[in-house]
């Protein structure tokens, strides 16, 4: 039985085929991903994969609905699979906003559902980074969430050579809009035709701006200026002051297509243009108190960092490393009078932190052997019994095949001390 369309396996490296993903790769993209957020100061949260499909019409209208997984459920409620992490966060945050000391910063690593065309870097299924401030207005926010998206790919060991953070504003093409004198009510149509400006033929682009009352000439013009507003002028300032600076520029192209957006908007981009964009977000500063049916007011600003343009990019560069499945010993059972207390040997060694494996069963010493090597064990380990009764255990290195016998307490020391897992 096949998996569905556009979702995917993960299986332990090595892959036994190409067209399978790693469950190594995803966990060392996972790993950065919190570790980075915690040293940002930022806490971990979750929710529920399936909600109340009107969580996600109120944010992006009925039009979403051809975009999910959605059904009415045994208790003939209508609910879909979540397609973003965003109104989630947005209800919870509502619903106990008062119970958290303000600025809030949480992180989350959820899987998203969307029942649309597969695409390269665009599946039905993935996981993605979240990372949202909430409770703050001021653009030092904006800019520590820009940071951190900076820091979660550099843990990744990618560069300024390799990616880069297109910055933009929403109030900047607010004042462009409304400085011609163009109808507000058509505004939204505006931003759509804008954010597809690179996608879309000119004439198409032309035509879509000529009937709101603008020329394609005009609007090239304005992003050609590329003159920040002050909210950006402050970012850069304070990104530059990190160190930072050589990451991001300002980009009036990225324009974001989703109407929640209120402020700065950003995107990160491989620098070579090869993959679809990395990441994306922005300030949304309207989005709880619209969640909340006008009960609780928070402003609010995050992104989105998705796995699977991410780790082709990783592949691409060539900064995927090599995932050795690897343990660090394998306990042989050469004397079965003794399988009793290799056992407990084996259990005070995994609770010192070994990754540590053995044979099941009663087997030949050389089949054991076989099978530490073919685990790719740094060591192998065998106790023994002394003619006074006493037991100990020789340990042997695989790397340098040097030998050692040692009391049991001072070879679980030894190999604690070499675990992987440290």
């Amino acid at each position: 039985m096949d998996r569905l369309p556009a979702f995917r396996d993960f299986y332990p490296e090595p892959l036994p085929h190409s067209d399978v993903w790693s469950a190594d790769a995803r966990q060392y993209i996972f790993d950065a991903w919190r570790r980075t957020a915690r040293r940002y100061g930022f806490r971990e949260y979750d929710g529920p994969p399936l909600e109340s499909l009107e969580l996600f019409t109120r944010k992006s209208g009925a039009e979403i609905v051809g975009q999910l997984y959605n059904f009415t459920d045994k208790g003939d409620r209508a609910v879909a699979l979540r397609p973003e992490m965003t109104p989630t966060l947005a209800r919870m945050a509502a619903a106990h906003e008062r119970n958290y000391k303000k600025p809030i910063k949480w992180f989350a690593i959820p899987q998203l559902f969307r029942y649309e065309r597969a695409q390269k870097g665009r599946l039905r299924e993935h996981f993605q980074f979240n990372a949202d401030i909430l409770g703050e207005t001021d653009p030092a926010a904006d800019a520590e969430i820009i940071a951190l998206l900076i820091d979660s790919l550099r843990a990744l060991k990618l560069t300024e050579d390799d990616f880069v953070i297109r910055l933009s504003s929403r109030q900047a093409w607010a004042q462009f809009f409304s400085a011609r004198g163009a109808d507000p009510e058509r505004a939204y149509e505006f931003y759509q035709a804008i954010d597809k400006l690179e996608r879309e033929e000119e004439s198409v682009s032309r035509d879509k701006l000529g009937k709101l009352g603008f020329t394609l000439e005009e609007v090239r013009g304005f992003i050609a200026a590329s003159q920040p507003t002050a909210e950006l002028d402050v970012v850069l300032k304070n990104l530059d002051a990190r160190g930072l600076g050589g990451f991001v520029k300002i980009d009036y192209n990225v324009i974001r297509g989703l109407a929640y957006y209120t402020g700065l908007v950003f995107e990160a981009f491989d620098r070579k243009g090869q993959f679809r964009a990395i990441a994306g977000g922005g300030r949304y500063d309207n989005l709880v108190k619209l969640m909340s049916g006008g009960k609780v007011d928070l402003p609010a600003l995050g992104f989105g960092m998705g796995d699977v343009v991410l780790c082709e990019l990783l592949k691409a560069r060539g900064l995927l490393p090599k995932f050795d499945a690897g343990i660090d010993v394998f306990v042989l059972v050469e004397d079965e009078s003794l399988r009793g207390e290799t056992l407990k040997f084996i259990e005070d060694l995994r609770t010192a932190g070994c990754a540590v494996d053995y044979s099941f069963t009663p087997q030949k010493p050389d089949k054991q052997f076989k099978r530490a090597v073919e685990l790719n064990a740094s060591f192998t380990c065998r106790l023994e019994r002394a003619a006074d009764g006493a037991i100990t255990a020789r340990v042997k290195n695989l790397t340098d095949r040097s030998e050692q016998t040692l009391l049991l307490a001072a070879a679980v020391e030894l190999l604690r001390s070499r675990s992987s897992l440290r």
